[in-house]
């Protein structure tokens, strides 16, 4: 009699093998639940390219290590909170937030989450905590969070520096004044809308010397201003918020200008976590500010959207009290992940990438232009920013991060997979037809989406109190009026561009991933705003 034939089934341990030979770059994590199997992935791109440039130091000897956590909603996240004490984490999370925090030993971290946790020394000697993978959520946690930011502790941020360039520069750069002239805010000025009652807020990493803003305010024949302070004066003084304050300063004289020391966010791991509190105690102390942002936090593709719910929670408190935000879209004509690179590398698809920060679609991300214009400052054409010979150019794209916004679907076409396009709007960039302003009490030429941010910035100030006068209230979550009034308002409030172009996308009428929906007409532009405020918007 044929005995019976026995049958063979392979161990759980060499499926989990063959998984991960068929399925490059996945890892298959069983949890320490009963049955749970959840997965986790290598991350790629620019954070990879960011790990493999430091040493490997091994498994983290970090005291405490951490992650963010984008919950579903207000409510208490108890399951988070359990499961994370049950395996020796800690979880912050305040009344009424919709992200929390998660930390403890990197060990207990990378147990807990079945990814491997490792210090790392980058080639400035800077030792920082990281996982080359993204956790997965957990189905035990999975009706409280949505995502997991990433387990870093380094932030490659960017500061920006204005050119310098030479004063032999065509008609030695823009005057500041004349700035009012070229964007139509002359007009509001000559009926005393100065930005009076209305407060204009840089974050910074650097200072200033009062005696630079003392001598613009003498050259350019502008009434003096002192700069208030929040937090204490960053030591260094490159220029960046030197011209930040002073472009300000010449649109909008007679508004309050504060410098907010931001350096902070940058030291240490929780960057976001830091940025969003700061926005939170700058809008309890100011609100119904105007911010203006010029630093780069990081590129999109380094991130998860869970990494900057905080900074987006804060934005949108502050958009209550009438805040509105400008940040500039970077100088790398939409290469913002190829920061720190070799620039004489042929750029791959993975430098190409937007500034995370700006992005964010309660922002407003303020790219750049070329200008041209009469001897009086008076408009004559503009054409998006890139000086390909330098790499230079108003930065751009698709977010990896958000989807389109609603008031964004009618462009570039739509679809589920529709992602957030930036930046919004621009202004002049170009250090080549830049604007003037004083720093070490030289007269230099200011350039970068670091100059065309503050002059939004500015604009908005001087709009603000033409809008309160009216008794419609300040502008608050602007990017909802601008695509509107893009759509079709009384008068044109946009000088749309159309020659030009940055590394992923050219200008051309409407909207484009170089210059958005172009330079204001604030003439025209603040009439649109009046009509739709009014009309309860």
């Amino acid at each position: 009699m044929r005995g019976r034939r026995s049958r063979v089934f392979p161990s759980a341990s060499l499926v989990l093998v063959l998984v991960l030979v068929l399925v490059p770059g996945l890892l298959l994590c069983v949890g320490d639940y009963p049955g749970s199997i959840w997965r986790s992935h290598v991350i790629s791109g620019p954070y990879a390219r960011l790990l493999g440039s430091a040493t490997d130091l091994g498994p983290s000897h970090q005291q405490a290590v951490q992650l963010t956590a984008e919950l579903r909603g207000p409510a208490r996240p108890g399951e988070l909170i359990d499961w994370a004490h049950g395996r020796g984490l800690s979880v912050e999370w305040r009344d009424g937030d919709v992200w929390a925090t998660v930390a403890g030993p990197p060990d207990a971290m990378a147990r807990a989450l079945n990814v491997p946790v490792h210090d790392y020394r980058n080639p400035r000697g800077e030792v920082f905590y990281a996982s080359p993978h993204q956790p997965a959520v957990p189905a035990a946690v999975s009706a409280d969070v949505v995502e997991w930011g990433r387990i870093l502790g380094y932030t490659p941020y960017h500061e920006s520096v204005p050119p310098y360039l030479p004063r032999d520069v065509p008609n030695q750069g823009l005057l500041p004044t004349e700035l009012l002239t070229t964007y139509g805010v002359n007009s509001l000025a000559a009926g005393g809308f100065t930005g009076r009652g209305m407060t204009v807020v840089v974050f910074a990493f650097d200072g200033f010397d009062q005696g630079d803003m003392d001598s613009f305010a003498d050259w350019f024949s502008l009434p003096k201003f002192n700069p208030e302070l929040m937090g204490d004066m960053p030591p260094q003084n490159h220029g960046e918020a030197t011209m930040d304050l002073q472009l300000i300063h010449a649109i909008a004289p007679d508004a309050k200008t504060v410098l907010v020391n931001a350096r902070s966010t940058v030291e240490g791991d929780g960057p976001y976590v830091k940025l969003g509190r700061l926005m939170e105690r700058v809008d309890r102390k100011y609100p119904g500010a105007v911010w203006s942002l010029s630093i780069g936090w990081g590129c999109d593709k380094l991130l998860t959207a869970a990494d900057l719910a905080p900074v987006r929670q804060a934005v949108a408190k502050a958009h209550r009290n009438g805040t509105a935000v400008f940040d500039a879209s970077g100088d790398l004509a939409g290469l913002e992940c190829k920061n720190g690179r070799d620039w004489a590398d042929r750029p791959s698809p993975d430098d190409i990438g937007v500034d995370a920060v700006a992005s964010i679609p309660e922002i407003t991300g303020v790219g750049g232009t070329t200008l041209s214009t009469d001897e009086e400052g008076t408009w004559l054409s503009e054409q998006a920013w890139y000086d390909i010979p330098l790499t230079q150019g108003s930065g751009g794209g698709a977010s990896t991060l958000f989807a389109r916004p609603a008031w964004q679907s009618r462009y570039m076409g739509g679809g589920p997979r529709a992602r957030r396009l930036c930046p919004d709007v621009a202004a002049v960039a170009d250090p080549f037809t830049g604007v003037k302003f004083v720093h070490r009490r030289q007269v230099l030429v200011g350039g970068g989406t670091s100059q065309a941010a503050p002059i939004w910035a500015g604009i908005a100030a001087v709009m603000n109190q033409f809008l309160v006068s009216r008794g419609v209230g300040l502008l608050g979550d602007l990017n909802p009026l601008l695509y509107e009034i893009a759509e079709g308002a009384g008068v044109p409030g946009f000088r749309t561009i159309e020659l030009g172009a940055n590394a992923v996308d050219q200008a051309h009428p409407g909207f484009d991933m170089v210059t958005g929906l172009g330079t204001p007409n604030v003439e025209n532009l603040v009439k649109d705003l009046l009509v739709l405020k009014a009309a309860g918007r």
